[in-house]
């Protein structure tokens, strides 16, 4: 069943363009000139319930903008969307109190009081019964080890300790819907690992709908067995993650370690060297040709073990924007 439902969804922005300067500021006043771009042109996709989808891009790619018209925050110029049934956009009340929306450089939390009060303030607004509040904020305290800081004013909280607190805001009324937009963004290596653990688990727990966007491949190799990948305004694959390597990259690895050490230059005429180290080392090579490739250093070189492995999907994401924007 098809939690989120979206069909040639498109947003266009009007700006207006003025050359610097005084004279120009005054001329403008009068007559401008107005331009347009495409934030997200005609995309379409569902979404199943308990499904995490990660949702990848470039910045300027139309991620958050996607978002924001799925949690009724803008309006779009085109197109038709559902979530749990409801059109996001005429912000009924019954659809409200079935989401939430994250975004990791936006507070949604007071801040000037402890987090305890702003969870107050969202068991009124979403009229959570007593007894389901106090159940779902133990609980989310637990699992995010907020007990101690509840009664701390949020501007003396650390980075990590408010985004755990904006994520425990968000699920008090347990949403079916989650929209998580760089929910680990500016954290530390381990604060993104415990955010990571915590959204798999509660997804596995709850089976809430997540769409998740993030800069770090590490956060969707983690979560998310499906990629939707947006460029321009624009999707250019929707599929399982492990089928991003296959589709747009031609390469394999293959790592071996030697009973004597051997020369780069040696290497090089087998692929790409990506590293030499002592006894080991990493070579880039076609992917058509990784086999053959294997066995001729199987029998040239003084191997006493080799592997080959598909190349990690932040790299090839990365290296497929990279080519876009040269090609742009």
């Amino acid at each position: 069943m098809s939690i989120i439902d979206v069909q040639n969804l498109r947003k266009t922005y009007t700006y207006h363009k003025k050359a610097p300067g005084l004279v120009n500021s005054i001329r403008s006043l009068f007559k401008r000139e107005s331009l347009t771009t495409e934030a997200v042109k005609g995309i379409s996709f569902s979404v199943e319930e308990g499904e995490l989808v990660g949702f990848l891009g470039p910045n300027g790619a139309g991620k958050t903008t996607t978002l924001k018209m799925l949690a009724g925050i803008l309006y779009p110029s085109g197109g038709q969307a559902t979530v749990l049934g409801f059109v996001p956009w005429e912000r009924q009340a019954a659809y409200q109190k079935q989401f939430s929306i994250v975004m990791g450089q936006k507070n949604q939390l007071w801040w000037d009081l402890p987090a305890h009060e702003s969870f107050l303030l969202n068991k009124e607004i979403y009229e959570i019964p007593d007894q389901q509040f106090r159940v779902a904020l133990d609980e989310l305290t637990e699992l995010l080890d907020l007990k101690d800081v509840l009664d701390v004013q949020v501007r003396k909280l650390s980075l990590g300790q408010r985004m755990k607190a904006e994520l425990t805001a968000a699920l008090l009324h347990r949403p079916k819907v989650l929209f998580l937009d760089e929910p680990t963004i500016g954290l530390d290596v381990v604060s993104q690992q415990k955010m990571r653990e915590f959204i798999k688990s509660y997804n596995d727990r709850k089976q809430t709908t997540i769409m998740l966007t993030s800069h770090y491949m590490e956060d969707v190799a983690a979560l998310a067995k499906r990629v939707i990948i947006i460029d321009q305004g624009a999707i250019f694959y929707d599929g399982p993650l492990s089928g991003l390597v296959s589709k747009f990259h031609d390469y394999k690895i293959v790592n071996m370690t030697f009973t004597r050490s051997v020369e780069r230059r040696t290497l090089a005429s087998f692929g790409d060297v990506i590293e030499v180290s002592g006894l080991t080392a990493s070579l880039r090579v076609p992917r058509t040709e990784s086999t053959k490739r294997a066995a001729a250093m199987l029998q040239q070189l003084p191997i006493d073990d080799i592997t080959i492995e598909e190349e990690p999907i932040d790299d090839v994401i990365r290296q497929f924007f990279l080519e876009r924007s040269r090609a742009a």
